[in-house]
């Protein structure tokens, strides 16, 4: 089966979804934290695996909902302003449902707003609030978590969000913690990860007490990657750390780096 027949290609038990391009250089050297401005105007992102993915993602919001969807009662009206700018820039002008790039028609239902953010976009989301001296968890859609679970995460703050991840110290956790405290409103930031999976998978949490087998570009047959996006709402003044998830072939993945 080729790349081309992959794409959209579902499972029940997996789908087998992939880019044949990333808008950035996946493997170009990113140190933590690794930041740059967003575009305002243009944070979402809409790519050739729109229709596989969404098809997926309604999936695992039927199938395993509980594993994918949390949300606080504090966290209702973030999520509904944050409902709002996403209308605003992908479906302008929307009212009560929208047509999305891949035909299907979706109900805007304002009072389950991460639900309905779900099935508008690739992005998933996360809603952080400060509380206390730290930004705590209070909400997400978190369909293609790389090798973490929503339920260890939710309701903790940054620095358990991010342990155990490597290289992620206090000093690090400090300066992120500044970072967070410092976003401003209609001034986004951005950044990426890549690692090397053997399993193609969007759908792949993992516990913190199983740490993912490490791979490495010789033995690796996917490149995944996160398009992090940070923002804050204005009204609300929450922090969304929203998440486009790419996976090329290796293969392919040499070719963008030796096209000839």
């Amino acid at each position: 089966m080729t790349d081309n027949a992959l794409i959209g290609c579902y499972a029940s038990a997996m789908a087998v979804i992939l880019q044949h391009s990333i808008p950035y250089d996946p493997l170009a050297p990113n140190p933590l934290p690794g930041i740059k401005p967003a575009d305002p105007e243009n944070w979402l992102h809409c790519d050739e695996a729109f229709a596989a993915q969404m098809q997926h993602r309604a999936e695992l919001l039927i199938h395993r909902k509980q594993d994918v969807l949390a949300q606080s009662a504090g966290a209702l009206e973030p999520a509904q302003e944050l409902l709002e700018l996403v209308l605003n820039q992908s479906y302008r002008g929307a009212t009560d449902q929208v047509s999305r790039p891949d035909g299907v028609t979706v109900r805007i239902d304002r009072a389950r707003p991460l639900e309905t953010l779900c099935q508008l976009v690739q992005e998933d989301f996360c809603i952080l609030q400060k509380q206390g001296d730290e930004h705590v968890l209070t909400g997400a859609i978190l369909c293609f978590p790389a090798s973490w679970m929503l339920s260890e995460k939710f309701m903790r703050p940054l620095i358990a969000i991010h342990m155990p991840v490597d290289v992620y110290d206090v000093d690090i956790a400090r300066r992120v913690q500044r970072l967070f405290d410092g976003i401003q409103p209609g001034r986004p930031l951005w950044r990426f990860n890549a690692l090397w999976y053997h399993d193609a998978e969007l759908f792949q949490p993992r516990s913190a007490h199983q740490r993912r087998a490490h791979e490495d570009q010789s033995s690796a047959r996917y490149l995944r990657s996160e398009r992090q996006t940070l923002l804050r709402l204005p009204q609300t003044r929450a922090v969304v750390f929203a998440i486009h998830t790419y996976v090329l072939a290796a293969r392919q993945v040499l070719k963008l780096e030796n096209p000839a």
